[in-house]
């Protein structure tokens, strides 16, 4: 569905980057088939083509942050944020990040977490793109828009 809905059908870069990511089963629990990006990163022309399409679809968007969620979205994050002349902001875990930070907590399936930020990393009117490694249940992804939403961005 994705890649029909961005032009991206029949794209050949797509099933490289899709052979490049180790399938685990039953990890980290039964049932669950983890989609290992770790071995996308040792491809160097899978992980440029995964950056690459990225990059052509968000270039001319009017993006000035690239927010990366820990740990995976910063793999990606920053290299994005490069090619397309925006500044990289890592979302971390508590207790992560000197200084003064914002946060914001978030119920996982089993518990709770929280993402920070550090304070004036990003500006009222700025538009961001969130970058993670994968979206399971979208609590994650939901704290990290409402993160960015407290500066407005």
């Amino acid at each position: 569905m994705f890649a029909a809905e961005n032009g991206l059908k029949g794209d050949p870069r797509l099933q490289a980057i899709s052979q490049a990511i180790r399938v685990v089963p039953h990890f980290p629990k039964p049932g669950i088939m983890f989609q290992d990006i770790t071995t996308l990163l040792l491809d160097h022309k899978a992980f440029k083509d995964t950056v690459d399409i990225f990059v052509d679809r968000y270039r001319d968007m009017g993006i000035s942050v690239v927010a990366g969620v820990e740990a995976r979205g910063f793999m990606f994050g920053p290299s994005i944020a490069l090619a397309i002349g925006a500044k990289f902001v890592p979302l971390r875990k508590p207790r992560k990040l000197p200084g003064e930070v914002i946060s914001e907590a978030y119920v996982l399936e089993y518990g709770t977490d929280c993402l920070e930020m550090h304070v004036g990393a990003v500006q009222t009117g700025e538009r961001a793109l969130v970058i993670d490694d994968l979206v399971a249940t979208g609590g994650t992804l939901s704290a990290a828009i409402r993160l960015l939403g407290t500066m407005q961005a």
